[in-house]
């Protein structure tokens, strides 16, 4: 496996894979099993993977931890070879971006953004929107994998593809989670001691609410303030319920309905985000 910095070198080899299908995990690192679940499904679904490590500043707010963010390459390095990746490719911000500050940017829809994640954290989408857009076009993929743990974003990338012609094929992956229930995340580290007892309310108070709706509750908001109860003692962010298909506001008449959760846990406020299908 290599280790590629520069886009020039990765345009390249991909030269060389001239008729097989090219595989494309993004990634900003701190690889963990939610991670290797995705490489390991690109390496059984295209002759070639490439993951790509970058910690992306475009898609990081004023306040945000984008200079702390957990930087692991050589550890990354060593899981995605064991995985039978190809390439890792590892580009730095000069490399990425020659003027951070008039970017072109790929924006998507307001009514796609200016709720859930995009509400608490403007811009974000238009910063993961480019630089997923720069990767598909670097690597020239066949198909790209994305957990589910960041359903908003997979819904944005979803609609961008197919709103701007992108010949990418992108394949959902489910959310991995630790035996007690857990949604890896590449920010868990930050969490220490009772820190993590709290982390684990964002997955209880979705399961609540999925036991909730299997005894016949429908009512929007008796579901969210129970899942609000037991996300007592973290600063919840939001509690919302939409329809998987659409991302529009859950109504009670919908057969799926998707709760998602984000909230910041004492005492780093380490922000969180999970969601499960209720």
């Amino acid at each position: 496996m290599k280790v590629i910095h520069k886009i020039n070198e990765l345009k390249e080899i991909i030269k060389e894979q001239k008729g097989k299908s090219i595989g494309l995990v993004p990634t900003m690192g701190a690889l963990h099993e939610g991670h290797g679940s995705l490489i390991k499904k690109s390496v059984e679904q295209n002759d070639f993977t490439i993951v790509s490590v970058f910690v992306n500043p475009v898609q990081f707010g004023i306040n945000e931890d984008f200079d702390k963010y957990p930087r692991t390459l050589e550890k990354d390095a060593k899981l995605a070879e064991e995985l039978g990746a190809d390439v890792i490719f590892n580009p730095s911000v000069d490399e990425m971006y020659t003027d951070t500050q008039e970017l072109t940017l790929v924006c998507p829809p307001y009514s796609a953004i200016n709720k859930l994640c995009g509400k608490s954290r403007p811009g974000h989408f238009d910063g993961v929107a480019t630089v997923v857009s720069k990767l598909f076009n670097i690597t020239q993929c066949t198909r790209a994998y994305f957990g589910q743990k960041d359903a908003q974003q997979l819904f944005i990338i979803k609609k961008m593809v197919k709103d701007l012609n992108f010949n990418v094929e992108i394949v959902p992956c489910p959310i991995v989670r630790e035996k007690d229930g857990l949604a890896l995340s590449s920010r868990n580290t930050y969490l220490k001691d009772d820190a993590r007892a709290d982390a684990l309310k964002l997955s209880k108070a979705l399961n609540y609410a999925k036991e909730l709706r299997k005894k016949g509750v429908n009512d929007k908001q008796m579901l969210c303030d129970s899942a609000l109860k037991i996300l007592e003692g973290t600063n919840v962010d939001y509690i919302e319920i939409v329809n998987p298909e659409t991302f529009e506001d859950w109504q009670e008449t919908d057969k799926r309905a998707l709760m998602l959760i984000a909230a910041k846990i004492p005492p780093t406020d380490t922000r969180l985000i999970d969601n499960m299908e209720i």
